[in-house]
């Protein structure tokens, strides 16, 4: 399971007319231009009126050169003009705001200095400005905007007398166009203001639409991308606020510091703007960052890929027991079900999914015991041995973040339940399970990056490889990162999978979802997230079909919260994804045909006689 604003959403609210596209807008082998940093207006065309010199202070506020009214989807803001003095550079304009605990900043114009330097300028403001420029406090902010190479790039350094809670660069000068979130597809926002959010929201996955890394690119005219990013060395919280007018967007990059260092001093990543011929030189350009800083191999070169695992050409995901707790297949029907699978396709070509094995899909999570009702240990242990004896291979679920607090286990990892940045109580609280149209609230959520509770889960999931000789295990809500007031649950979750990687060398670590960073320590997951810049994925991992995934007839989500979806049986020689089948109560009595016929799909696409 996984919360963020999906496609589905933004097709809803009419943004993402285009979004699946798999197509790199403009070709994809071109190099890169000179960026052609122009004031841009609504279309991609640049001003006709003439930017103001390099260095200028412009005394703009946020109302500035925006729809007021909103004209689309909109986001909370101030109902008043607040100062926004910006700085001139490449034909763009700067500013930048502090977010305290207790309110917003920003630069007061009459204690602002600009420097020119050899590449750029450095900007300094020795005071802010608080309440719409009625107030005025002390305080530091330095900021250095420069060329390097083709592209523009600047960082921020502020202190108060009081812990900074983010910081935002202001940014002028960005054309309209159709936008990739991180690597994902192109859509036309229209008129309406996106909130883009890096990781899993940027810390508000309510509203946000997640990002699987801190970059965005415009296409702003056939051979026209620009592109804004974040280059960032540590996994922490972007977001990206767009709001269109007449003239292109107003932008704010918004970087939150850890919330468990609290601090009155704040420096920001490096923050790059550019523009490029292609699509593909925009990501590029970004995705070599990232996999430096965050050491990613390339796929053919992971040690962390069991030998066996690139022979898998077909996922069998078959569902066990439903929240409710009704069965869709015990055990025993799971045997009978992978015995035919062997008839059509080598067993050693297969790996079989398991979500909820345990019993009562998200309710029994974390004891990680096997179901008395669907078998027990005995019927468990059955099915492994005489699948693996088959050649199949087998991946059980566990909830990297999910706890139920209504069970008696919960009191020995406890201290690790999440609290946003701000101390809000961040729980798992966003699935109806039984039906009355109300979320529930049972459900915590749970930060590795604290020892009791990633202790608990490496003990569980050790338990089981051991006790039962699984292949692998699969890690819910993976990408699930939150900046929290404890610990980094990324950081937790390397330690995780590291550490049970060296109790067992040859298990499988899978996620559900994931963010850029990540690829780092978990080789394979459930969801493709580039559909935009398929390098930005395929290069270093490789995924099946989500738990979700439709089932063959009227396409049950199985033991998933989203019910039922529609069912496409064809499966493409060049899709980037593993075939999967979900298998349901009805699947293998009723529907064997369409099985098989998804496994000749399978097998073609992996060139399997």
């Amino acid at each position: 399971m996984k919360k963020r604003i999906s496609r589905r959403d933004l097709l809803k609210t009419g943004l993402a007319a285009s979004a699946s596209s798999l197509v790199l807008p403009g070709g994809g082998n071109q190099l890169a231009a000179p960026p052609r940093l122009a004031l841009p207006v609504a279309g991609g065309q640049a001003s006709a009126e003439a930017p103001p010199p390099d260095g200028t202070i412009v005394p703009l506020t946020s109302s500035s050169d925006v729809y007021l009214p909103p004209r689309g989807r909109s986001f909370f803001k101030f109902s008043f003009d607040f100062p926004e003095p910006s700085v001139s550079f490449q034909r763009m304009l700067f500013s930048f705001r502090l977010y305290t605990f207790e309110n917003t900043y920003g630069l007061d114009r009459d204690h602002l200095t600009v420097e020119k330097t050899v590449n750029g300028i450095v900007l300094r403001c020795s005071q802010f400005v608080w309440a719409g420029d009625q107030q005025k406090v002390a305080g530091t902010l330095l900021a250095r905007i420069r060329r390097n190479g083709e592209f523009v790039e600047w960082d921020v350094s502020a202190e108060m007398d009081q812990p900074i809670k983010s910081i935002s660069a202001v940014v002028r000068g960005v054309p309209r166009g159709q936008i990739s979130a991180g690597s994902e597809g192109f859509f036309d926002p229209k008129d309406n203001e996106l909130l883009l959010g890096y990781p899993f929201g940027g810390g508000d996955h309510h509203t946000a639409v997640g990002m699987d890394s801190p970059v965005a690119v415009i296409q702003a005219g056939e051979h026209d991308f620009f592109f804004l990013s974040a280059l960032l060395d540590r996994v922490r919280a972007n977001r990206f606020y767009f709001q269109p007018g007449p003239k292109g967007y107003r932008v704010e990059l918004v970087y939150e510091q850890e919330g468990w260092k609290k601090s009155n001093q704040l420096h920001s990543p490096t923050w790059r703007a550019g523009r490029t011929q292609t699509a593909e030189d925009a990501f590029r350009t970004h995705f070599a960052h990232v996999e430096q800083s965050f050491a990613i191999p390339d796929w053919d070169k992971r040690q962390d890929v069991p030998a066996w695992f690139p022979d898998i050409a077909l996922v069998v995901s078959i569902h066990g027991m439903h929240w409710t707790g009704y069965i869709f297949n015990d055990f025993s029907k799971a045997s009978r079900i992978l015995n035919w699978v062997a008839t059509q396709i080598p067993a050693k070509n297969v790996m079989v999914f398991l979500p909820a094995w345990d019993g009562r899909y998200y309710w029994e999570y974390p004891i990680y015991k096997v179901s008395p009702q669907l078998g027990g240990e005995d019927g468990f242990r059955a099915l492994i041995q005489s699948g693996q004896r088959l050649g199949f291979r087998f991946l059980p679920m566990f909830g990297m973040n999910g706890a139920n607090d209504k069970l008696p286990v919960f009191s020995k990892f406890s201290d690790a339940i999440t609290a946003d940045i701000d101390g809000n109580s961040f729980d798992l609280d966003w699935v109806d399970w039984d039906n009355d149209r109300h979320m529930e609230g049972w459900g915590r959520y749970m930060n590795l990056g604290v020892d009791s509770w990633r202790n608990w889960l490496s003990a569980r999931i050790a338990y089981v490889v051991e006790r039962f000789g699984v292949d692998g295990y699969f890690l819910d809500i993976s990408g699930g990162w939150q900046n929290n007031t404890k610990a980094d649950m990324h950081e937790g979750t390397r330690r995780l999978v590291e550490d049970l990687r060296q109790k067992f060398p040859h298990v499988l670590a899978v996620g559900e979802f994931s963010y850029d960073a990540l690829m780092s320590i978990l080789p394979v997951y459930q969801i493709f997230p580039s559909r935009g810049y398929p390098p930005a994925f395929q290069k270093y991992a490789r995924t099946f079909e989500h738990l979700s995934h439709p089932a063959p007839g009227r396409g049950s989500s199985g033991v998933h919260e989203s019910g039922f979806g529609h069912f496409h049986p064809e499966v493409r020689k060049d899709q980037p994804v593993i075939p999967t089948i979900t298998v349901v109560d009805d699947t293998f009595d009723k529907y064997r045909e369409v099985m098989a016929e998804i496994i000749t799909g399978a097998k073609t696409r992996a060139g399997i006689a």
